[in-house]
């Protein structure tokens, strides 16, 4: 029995020698080489990026045309659809009776200094007469009750024949400014009615204005760029239009509305563009494209060098031999790259590749290097 205590107290010890002898082997098997990873160095360039924002194209003048005087349409001078001048005859409404009525009055206004001519001369003969005292004081007074009548009257006539004229010249319709006139709301013999009847809308086209809104905090910003001049190739407004397409010509800031709308804490803005070849149209949609402030020269990174963790963001800087976790705060995306707003320097090497197994102060190998991304080209 001791004999057999003594060889399995053996066997113990010489397991116990043998483990001892292999943990150095395995501690040193249990060392992680080093992660291979790429990396590309942080770019200095220009950045330039947008903010974006819905936008409606809006006439800086707009009329509707309304008859002021009821009649038979009886003339149409101008094709739909074609730019007006300022003063060209539009419609023109029957004209004779208000001619004729302009004649009366005319005739009115004859015969109302006629009257007067009368009164005047009464009046001055019954004061000499009465200077004399050849005359009853009750017969002067009436001759100079009957001058007072007689210029009332004159007085009313006159205002009749501007009431004539006025109807008259109402029922030829004219352009009020130069602009562009619509598909006609009437025809030729159509009757209208003074005041109710839409006969066609006009509006302006060049220049044109653009409006959105903007949040309230944005008020400081684009207030420093109202009434900024503008250069040809000035790209701080840029319109882009319904199909894609960027609208050629430059914009510039004319009014920030007079209030901030209290239920969406937004404010109007209206950006004005010549418009000489009529591309855009009142009622438009686009979309306003605005130079964001923080456009200039920055640091640019691969977009997929990113970590996110805990809602911030985070890359890995190649330091030699060693994987160092840098925060970062970013500025916008552009395609494939984003803007590094602080927190990594240019020329540092960020990785891109094998940031899955990566940890802060790991051991890492820089054997591929790639191209620095195309800073002059990171334009959104």
């Amino acid at each position: 029995m001791k004999t057999k205590q003594h060889i399995l107290l053996i066997g113990a010890t010489g397991l116990f020698y043998l483990a001892s002898c292999k943990g150095p082997a395995q501690k040193a098997a249990m060392v992680l080489p080093p992660t291979p990873v790429s990396v590309v160095p942080a770019a200095m360039g220009t950045a330039v990026y947008y903010d974006k924002y819905p936008a409606t194209v809006v006439a800086l003048n707009q009329v509707e045309l309304r008859a002021q005087v009821s009649g038979y349409i009886t003339g149409i001078f101008f094709k739909e659809g074609e730019v007006v001048q300022k003063g060209k005859a539009l419609y023109e409404i029957d004209r004779r009776k208000y001619e004729a009525a302009y004649r009366q009055a005319e005739a009115s206004i004859a015969q109302a200094k006629a009257n007067l001519t009368k009164a005047q001369k009464d009046a001055d003969r019954y004061h000499k007469l009465a200077e004399q005292d050849a005359i009853a004081r009750q017969t002067l007074d009436n001759a100079d009750a009957a001058l007072d009548v007689s210029r009332s009257q004159l007085a009313a006539a006159e205002a009749s024949l501007l009431a004539a004229r006025t109807d008259l010249d109402y029922s030829i319709i004219k352009a009020p400014f130069t602009g562009r006139i619509g598909i006609s709301q009437v025809k030729l013999g159509a009757q209208v009615g003074a005041g109710n009847t839409l006969l066609n809308t006009m509006s302006s086209e060049n220049p044109i204005a653009v409006d959105f809104v903007v949040n309230e905090n944005d008020i400081p910003r684009f207030s420093a760029l109202q009434g900024k001049a503008v250069a040809a190739g000035d790209s701080t407004f840029r319109l882009q239009l319904p199909n894609g397409k960027p609208y050629d010509e430059p914009g510039r800031l004319t009014v920030i509305d007079r209030g901030v709308d209290n239920l969406t804490a937004t404010i109007k803005v209206r950006i004005e563009f010549n418009n000489p070849k009529g591309e855009l149209k009142e009622g438009m949609s686009g979309v306003m494209n605005v130079l964001n402030d923080q456009s200039g020269d920055r640091v640019i990174i691969p977009y997929k060098s990113v970590v996110e963790q805990m809602g911030e963001f985070f890359v890995f800087v190649a330091k030699d031999t060693v994987a160092e976790q840098r925060k970062i705060h970013l500025g916008p995306r552009m395609r494939d790259r984003i803007v590094v707003m602080d927190g990594v320097q240019q020329g540092e090497l960020i990785v891109t590749e094998g940031l899955n197994r990566l940890r802060d102060g790991g051991k890492i190998d820089t054997t591929t290097v790639k191209k620095a991304p195309d800073a002059a080209a990171a334009k959104k």
